[in-house]
C-alpha cells in the first residue's frame, strides 16, 4: 500500500528489510550516505530500531497512527505524470563484495521487469507464482512486487522467517507452479533431503533461480526430485536481469552456464583493455549502452561513480563466453583467484565440492600465499550426520582434482556451521577472505 501509494503521488520508494539493524538503517536513510528519506512507515516491532536515530525522518507507525494519516486524506487523487528517465525505487545493493550502494531505479526499467517476467520467468496466465524473495532487496523488489503487477498477475507474499518447512507448507496450500528464488533455498530444500520434497513433487511447472550462481548439481536434483525444469538467471541491482536460461523462450542450454543475453542487451566479454575476449576466455562481462535498449542504469544515488568506460558499462563480473553463445559466470573480479599464474574461479571449484554428498555449502576464496600468491580455500558446511575429518577433506580435494583441475583443488578446508551472508542470503566471500 505505501509503495503503491508512494509512486502514486509521484513519490521514491524505497524499500528497508526487515533484518536490518540501527546501523544498516541509518546509512540507508539519513543524509549522511543514505537517500535523505522524507518519511518512514513501520510497525511497532521495528520502530525501536529509530530510537536515537540522528537526523531521522517522520515516522508514522502501521495500525491506528497510519490509518488516521490515510483517512484524513482526500479519496480523491490524480496520479503524478513521470517521465522514464523519472527515479521511482531507491535501493541499496546486497554488499557481497564491499560497502553496498544506493541505486536508483529509472521509470525505464520497467521495460526489463516485463520482459523478465514473461521471457526468463515465463510466466503464464494459469500459474500460481511465488517469489521467495524479500521485497527489501532487487529481486524481490522486482520480480516479486513490481513484476507480477505490472502484467496483472497474482503474486504470493510470505511473512516469516524462511525454513524449508514453510517453504513446502506455501507451496503445497498455495498450489504454486512457478517458484522463483536465490539458490539458497533450493540448496537447503536438497539438503532436507529426497523423501522431504515428496508432498510437492511434480507440482512446480518451472523454477527460477538468481542471486547467486546455480550449481549444475542443483539443477540436477531439481529435475530428479521436483520433476521440474529450474533454469539460472544472471544479474545485478544496477541493471536488473541480463542474462538467463530463459523458460519463455527455445534456445539451448547448457550445465553450469548461466544462460544467453536477454533480447534487449548487448553483452560482450572484455579483456583488460575493453578488447573482445577469445571464446572460452575469462573476462569481465560488460553492456554496450548505446544499442542496449533495456539498459536503464544511469548511476547511483548518492557520490559513487559508476563503472562506466565509454560507451561500456562494466559490471564486476568475470565470465565466459563459449562459441555458442553461452556465458559462465567465473566469479566477481574481487573473488578470481591468482594462484600459481593461473586464474581460478570460485565458482567452478565449489560446483565441484558441492557434488560430494556430504557437502550442504560451500565458499571458496583465495588465501594469500608467498610462493603461489594465493591458495585456493574452501569453507564447508556439512550435511547433517556427517562429521569433519582429514579423510574427508582429501576426498573432497581429490574430487576437484579429478572433476574440475589438478590446480584448482583447495589445498586447505576448513569445516564451519554457516556461511557468512548478507541479509537477502548471499554469500559474503570477503569475510573468510579478510580473516
Amino acid at each position: 500500500m505505501v509503495a503503491l501509494g508512494a509512486w502514486r503521488v509521484g513519490a521514491i520508494y524505497q524499500p528497508l528489510f526487515t533484518a536490518f539493524g540501527p546501523a544498516a538503517i541509518a546509512s540507508r536513510v539519513t543524509s549522511v550516505g543514505g537517500s535523505h528519506a522524507k518519511l518512514i512507515v513501520t510497525d511497532e516491532a521495528n520502530h525501536p530500531k529509530l530510537n536515537g536515530l540522528e537526523d531521522c525522518p517522520p515516522v508514522l507507525l502501521v495500525g491506528g497512527e497510519f490509518s488516521a494519516a490515510l483517512a484524513a486524506q482526500s479519496p480523491a487523487s490524480a496520479p503524478v505524470m513521470l517521465r522514464g528517465d523519472d527515479p521511482f525505487v531507491i535501493l541499496f545493493t546486497s554488499g557481497t563484495t564491499g560497502s553496498p550502494k544506493a541505486v536508483r531505479w529509472p521509470l525505464r526499467i520497467l521495460l526489463n521487469i516485463g520482459i523478465y517476467m514473461r521471457d526468463a520467468i515465463g510466466v503464464r496466465t494459469e500459474d500460481h507464482y511465488w517469489n521467495v524473495a524479500d521485497p527489501g532487496w532487487a529481486y524481490g523488489m522486482a520480480f516479486a512486487a513490481v513484476g507480477p503487477l505490472q502484467l496483472g498477475h497474482a503474486t504470493t507474499f510470505f511473512e516469516g522467517s524462511f525454513t524449508v518447512e514453510s517453504a513446502l507448507r506455501v507451496i503445497a496450500s498455495q498450489r504454486i507452479t512457478s517458484l522463483a528464488a536465490a539458490p539458497t533455498v533450493y540448496r537447503l530444500m536438497m539438503a532436507a533431503g529426497d523423501a522431504a520434497m515428496v508432498p510437492i513433487a511434480g507440482q512446480l511447472r518451472v523454477a527460477s533461480s538468481a542471486g547467486e550462481p546455480l550449481n549444475p548439481e542443483v539443477v540436477r536434483w531439481a529435475e530428479r526430485v521436483l520433476r521440474a525444469p529450474l533454469h539460472d538467471h544472471s544479474g545485478q541491482t544496477e541493471i536488473l536481469m541480463a542474462v538467463n536460461n530463459h523458460h519463455g523462450l527455445r534456445h539451448s542450454m547448457k550445465p553450469g552456464a548461466a544462460g544467453q543475453p536477454m533480447p534487449g542487451f548487448s553483452l560482450a566479454v572484455l579483456d583488460d583493455d575493453l578488447r573482445p575476449a577469445p571464446p572460452d576466455t575469462p573476462g569481465v562481462l560488460a553492456v554496450h549502452r548505446p544499442t542496449s535498449p533495456l539498459f536503464a542504469f544511469d548511476g547511483y544515488w548518492a557520490a559513487e561513480t559508476p563503472s562506466f568506460r565509454g560507451d561500456w558499462y562494466l559490471t564486476g563480473d568475470t565470465v565466459q563466453q563459449d562459441t555458442d553463445g553461452h556465458i559462465f559466470f567465473v566469479g566477481r573480479n574481487d573473488d578470481i583467484i591468482t594462484s600459481a599464474g593461473y586464474r581460478i574461479g570460485p565458482f567452478d571449484v565449489e560446483s565441484s565440492i558441492i557434488e560430494h554428498p556430504s557437502v550442504a555449502e560451500v565458499a571458496v576464496v583465495g588465501k594469500p600465499d608467498p610462493e603461489r600468491t594465493e591458495i585456493v580455500k574452501a569453507f564447508v558446511v556439512l550435511r547433517r550426520g556427517f562429521d569433519p575429518s582429514d579423510s574427508l577433506k582429501a576426498e573432497l580435494q581429490q574430487l576437484v582434482r579429478t572433476r574440475l583441475a589438478l590446480h584448482a583443488h583447495p589445498r586447505e578446508i576448513e569445516f564451519i556451521s554457516e556461511l557468512p551472508r548478507t541479509p537477502s542470503g548471499k554469500v559474503q566471500r570477503f569475510l573468510p577472505r579478510r580473516q
